[in-house]
């Protein structure tokens, strides 16, 4: 009589190692169909017109990833002027798929790493094509003619963008970017109103002026509670009366970094304490980490640098665009001097921007309001698609699009106690549920 058991078990080896056969060869399909499809959209993206370089980038979240060179004009209206390269990131996942467009407000160097994950992105299993910005990072003119950095030419450099990945990329499109990048989102759609489906705005600013005046009342009657603004206001009193004492280390810190200022030192201290408040609720950091007053002086002083670093100030900031941008036509917020006057060094805080941030030949760039009347009269006759995202207690929310009310489809939502880093994912999970309802609803039409 035949062993049962041992022709079971046979029997059972056989079938294993047909199964290991199969399920390996459907591995090896699967890669080379993932090499095809990487070959395939890596020729297409060098095919496009005015695309000079292509390049592979490794990744964790995206299996097709691409640094890309467009070649760019400077000037919109006049082509004579000349070119620029910018630098373009691409993540693609299937030319049917819904592609979203990060309108980035500076460099693209974060979005090289590998470990980069863009939250609409992978919430939509959408391509991504993320534009560094124009005069940022890799993205600057040979030639630095601060006349081209205006907002018609880097919205126009958007829509070239959309218009030309758009041959490879069919589905629905979703704008989107964060803080500055959040405002080009904005920017973008009253520029160029159908270019994309959806628009999806993170923590953005709609300044009125170079020195808005919504944010000082902000941060001293509505963010957080009563006590909790009083400490930090304590706090910067504090450090302003302690500034004979910490203007040594303070010195010796910006001396062995190399930094340079455009004003004395004891008006950049005044400044980096004046800072203190903003960047401390658009982070939102710790209560408790705010030193006693009992505290040494170097226990303050490391504190304020942990949240005011003076760098910001100095002739060698990143932020140089920036600056130009905001004194020109996208703004910025002032400080209110007048609880700390007393300790001051400084005189007014009035202007501080272009007279500390900016170099003498562009102190008089003078600030044109248009834009955001435009965008304010746009916003105003328009119910577009779009969702924005806000944190309660971030300072940038007081000139936010918070004012937006009675739309259909522009829908706003403000995460309580919420800071500069808030996101979809910050929300509790129904609010995430409700947004990805709504986002999937649009992209199905």
């Amino acid at each position: 009589m035949m062993d049962s058991g041992r022709f079971s078990h046979g029997v059972l080896s056989h079938i294993r190692v047909l199964f290991a056969i199969l399920y390996l060869g459907l591995l090896s399909v699967a890669a080379l169909s993932a090499v095809n499809v990487g070959d395939d959209i890596y020729n297409r993206l060098g095919k496009l017109s005015g695309v000079t370089k292509v390049d592979s980038l490794e990744s964790v979240a995206y299996r097709h990833k691409y640094l890309v060179s467009l070649k760019q004009p400077l000037d919109l209206h006049h082509p004579e002027a000349g070119y620029f390269e910018q630098r373009i990131i691409v993540a693609h996942v299937g030319e049917d798929r819904p592609t979203v467009l990060v309108t980035e407000g500076y460099d693209a160097d974060y979005a090289l790493n590998a470990n980069y994950k863009e939250e609409l992105s992978l919430l939509l299993q959408a391509n991504l094509i993320f534009v560094e910005h124009r005069f940022f990072g890799e993205s600057m003119p040979e030639s630095c003619d601060w006349s081209y950095l205006t907002v018609e030419n880097s919205t126009n450099d958007l829509h070239r963008i959309c218009r030309l990945f758009g041959e490879i990329y069919v589905g629905k499109w979703i704008s989107t970017g964060i803080s500055k990048g959040g405002q080009e989102t904005i920017f973008y759609r009253t520029f160029y109103p159908d270019d994309v489906d959806v628009s999806v705005p993170y923590v953005a600013p709609l300044n009125r002026a170079l020195e808005d005046g919504r944010h000082e009342p902000f941060i001293a009657g509505k963010v957080s509670t009563r006590r909790n603004r009083k400490e930090v206001k304590d706090a910067q009193l504090e450090l302003l009366k302690r500034k004979d004492n910490l203007m040594g280390p303070f010195e010796d810190y910006c001396k062995k970094r190399g930094y340079i200022f455009r004003i004395p030192l004891r008006e950049v201290y005044d400044y980096c304490v004046l800072e203190y408040a903003f960047a401390f609720w658009q982070w939102k950091m710790s209560m408790s980490g705010i030193p006693l007053k009992t505290d040494s002086d170097e226990t303050w002083f490391e504190h304020l640098l942990s949240i005011s670093e003076p760098a910001y100030f100095s002739v060698q900031s990143p932020y140089l665009a920036f600056n130009v941008q905001a004194a020109k036509e996208i703004g910025y917020y002032g400080y209110d001097i007048r609880p700390f006057r007393k300790y001051l060094d400084i005189e007014t805080a009035d202007d501080y921007l272009r007279r500390v941030m900016l170099p003498a030949e562009l102190s008089e760039l003078k600030f044109d309001s248009s834009l955001y009347e435009r965008v304010v009269d746009f916003l105003k006759k328009s119910d577009f698609k779009m969702i924005c995202i806000y944190g309660e207690y971030d300072p940038w929310t007081a000139s936010g699009l918070t004012w937006l009310k009675n739309k259909r489809q522009i829908h706003v939502y403000v995460l309580p106690e919420g800071n500069h880093s808030t996101r979809i994912a910050s929300f509790d999970k129904f609010t995430q549920n409700e947004i990805k309802n709504i986002l999937s609803a649009w992209l199905d039409e």
